[in-house]
């Protein structure tokens, strides 16, 4: 018989079916808590689907003058943030001032990107990938040859060149092997507006809003920050992989191994299923608290990486004209790129759960230590 590691009840409390679902479990749990410190709304523009407002909620958990802080952030890549809402959710049920270790705080930063979790996408208000935003825009932005030969190809101009274009892309990753093409399409671009992975021409307001916390919370006079931002869609399915892009032999890389242990990967060495990118959100934290700060991804991994290009190609073609969210067309692409991301089953939840607690209780004791 199966051991049951989580009630449903318990899973039904920390999972949520949708953004506004997950929005309203947050703010519930931690006014709930009254140990928590503080609470924060940062609002938007947009609205979601159903007419919500979007909002990134900030909670802080512990002393306020606590000289080391956990940071757990969710959403980054919209859809993405049903995992890291619900280890969020598990936390605040589970952490306590009392249980905290001494001079340790926990600052929540949930759903950083609303508008992509609300709308089941991986981008903001207006198409650009949060995790390829954070660029110096004052200099030339970066020009990525790959994406710019595969471009037509990844978002044919009719549906009817969709099966053409999709065997060019299979053709240019025979030739140039799987990682040329995943740093062609995924490593980050700034000339297509309407394409993939597409990093903006400035500051977005995500970017601003974790500018203003990280000034807000006073993180750069911190004795240590961890920062912990939770991901899905890369690697084996369920498993949480920790992924450090500090720069290889450095402290940030040092701390992430003795925290997190041997299973740590680095893009920069070859040794994680992600490759290395441009204007990833770590950057902004790395240049902001430089040695202060030991910044992982926590990437739960789901299905393929072949079915995840072919859903978001999906969803940014449906995303150029205006979108009926009633459509069956739309629900359709909607539900397939909500399973790539977030597929729901009670294993999987119960593994997230399970290696979010694990990741979290390190970072607390290599904080504490």
């Amino acid at each position: 018989m199966k051991p049951v590691l989580f009630t449903p009840a318990y899973l039904a409390q920390c999972y949520s079916s949708s953004y506004a679902e997950a929005q309203q479990k947050f703010k519930e749990h931690t006014c709930n808590q009254l140990n928590h410190s503080f609470y924060q709304e940062f609002t938007y523009r947009e609205t979601g689907p159903n007419g919500e407002p979007l909002i990134t909620a900030v909670s802080w958990q512990g002393d306020v003058d606590a000289a080391c802080v956990l940071v757990l952030q969710s959403a980054t890549h919209g859809v993405e943030g049903f995992a890291g809402s619900a280890i969020q959710i598990d936390c605040l049920q589970t952490l306590t001032r009392e249980t905290l270790p001494a001079g340790v705080a926990v600052l929540y930063i949930h759903a950083i990107n609303p508008y992509g979790f609300a709308w089941l996408r991986r981008v903001n208000e207006d198409g650009v990938d949060l995790n390829r935003n954070f660029v110096d825009f004052k200099q030339p932005l970066p020009h990525n040859t790959g994406y710019e030969q595969l471009a037509s190809n990844i978002l044919p101009a009719k549906l009817s060149d969709w099966e053409g274009a999709t065997q060019k892309l299979n053709d240019y990753r025979d030739e140039f092997g799987q990682q040329a093409f995943e740093l062609a399409v995924s490593g980050g671009q700034y000339q297509f507006a309407d394409g993939l992975f597409y990093g903006g021409t400035q500051p977005s307001q995500s970017r601003v809003n974790l500018e203003q916390i990280i000034v807000d919370f006073e993180l750069q006079k911190r004795q240590s920050v961890a920062v912990i931002d939770i991901h899905s869609g890369l690697g084996p399915f369920a498993y949480g992989e920790v992924i450090c892009d500090h720069p290889p032999g450095s402290i940030g890389v040092k701390r992430a191994r003795q925290w997190y242990g041997d299973s740590v990967t680095e893009p920069a060495l070859g040794s994680s299923t992600s490759v290395p990118k441009q204007g990833l959100i770590d950057y902004h934290w790395h240049q902001q608290l430089a040695e202060r700060v030991c910044f992982v991804t926590l990437e739960f991994g789901t299905y393929s990486i072949e079915q995840m290009f072919e859903v978001l190609r999906k969803d940014h073609f449906l995303h150029r004209k205006t979108v009926d969210w009633f459509a069956h067309e739309t629900q359709q692409i909607k539900h397939e790129i909500r399973r790539i991301f977030y597929p729901g089953t009670t294993d999987w939840q119960e593994m997230v759960l399970m290696r979010g607690r694990q990741c979290v209780h390190q970072a607390l004791y290599g904080l504490s230590n």
